[in-house]
């Protein structure tokens, strides 16, 4: 059974009649022709999912943007990536399975591809972290972006975490300095850099390996400095209020565009990429080739200073 959020119930009661009625049709004995019935119903399905997805709200977004049948990195670098081959390991602490990362071809080009990984079943979970790096993690980052630079290969990263992880171990072994420095290292390099956020991009944890020449989200994605859950414990003292933190935030992608912090929204499938994750991941790797050959013929100077001004142009208002 597919997992429905709130915002989906009537979705959910029609789909579920559909399969009622198959049910009764595959074991009536007089063999009744409800073919008919079902494909008015399912005309009413794909009216109520364009209906509801074209007026989320804000929440709305964040919870398709974290629905757990979402494709995660782990699907695209499968749909995307030939000849993918893993790389390990900070060469100082320890391996980090938050990020995905290694070397393969995109589109027909070789690169380093990294991805942060959330899981989509208890036990990928937990072996992931749900997403959330820790500092090994982003310096494995560091290592795999500065091995591409050294060798000339584009990097592309796919974004999808709630923020780094926030624990006492984490913080004694340097969170801050390491994501700062994976900072530094993205917009350091003289290679291209393509960011694409497939679910959550949050806060500094996100912006990691996302300081990019092109940064894309999917249509249904988030990115923000903090989770609104985040924000309206700090603001309102109450979780409860993420539903306006979110609103406030202006975290969606068409927000984000607007505000030129996004480079372009790749569009989902109708009723998100969970729908139809074949579908999604095509349409990603569109638009990443589209980016990749845009930048593929300039020079190493002109990638780092291109990279370095757009993200000092941010924010400035009437200058």
């Amino acid at each position: 059974m597919p997992t429905y959020l709130d915002f989906e119930k009537p979705i959910a009661d029609l789909e579920g009649k559909i399969a009622e009625l198959r049910h009764q049709g595959s074991g009536d004995s007089a063999g009744i022709d409800i073919a008919d019935e079902v494909a008015k119903l399912q005309a009413k399905v794909e009216r109520q999912i364009r209906t509801t997805y074209t007026k989320l709200t804000a929440w709305q977004r964040v919870q398709v943007a974290r629905h757990p049948e979402r494709p995660h990195a782990k699907h695209y670098i499968a749909g995307l990536v030939e000849e993918f081959t893993p790389l390990a390991g900070d060469r100082g602490f320890a391996e980090d399975a938050a990020i995905m990362g290694g070397l393969g071809r995109i589109a027909g080009r070789p690169a380093m591809i990294i991805g942060q990984e959330k899981g989509d079943d208890t036990e990928s979970r937990v072996k992931h972290n749900f997403g959330m790096v820790k500092p090994e993690g982003y310096r494995k980052a560091q290592r795999l972006m500065q091995l591409a630079d050294r060798f000339g290969l584009p990097v592309v990263t796919f974004v999808d975490t709630a923020g780094a992880y926030p624990g006492i171990d984490a913080e004694e072994r340097g969170q801050g300095e390491a994501i700062a420095r994976s900072i530094e290292v993205c917009l350091d390099l003289r290679v291209p850099l393509v960011s694409l956020v497939i679910g959550e991009g949050g806060s500094g944890g996100a912006i990691a390996i996302a300081a990019a020449n092109r940064v894309l989200m999917m249509e249904h994605s988030v990115y923000s400095v903090i989770t609104p859950e985040g924000c309206a414990s700090i603001l309102w003292r109450s979780a409860e209020k993420a539903q306006e933190a979110a609103e406030a935030m202006r975290m969606t992608s068409d927000d984000l565009k607007k505000l030129a912090i996004c480079d372009e929204i790749v569009p989902e499938p109708v009723g998100g990429a969970h729908r139809d994750p074949a579908a999604a991941v095509k349409a990603a790797g569109d638009a990443i080739a589209r980016h990749l050959a845009d930048l593929e013929n300039l020079d190493g100077d002109t990638v780092r200073r291109a990279r370095r001004d757009k993200f000092l142009a941010m924010g400035q208002v009437g200058l």
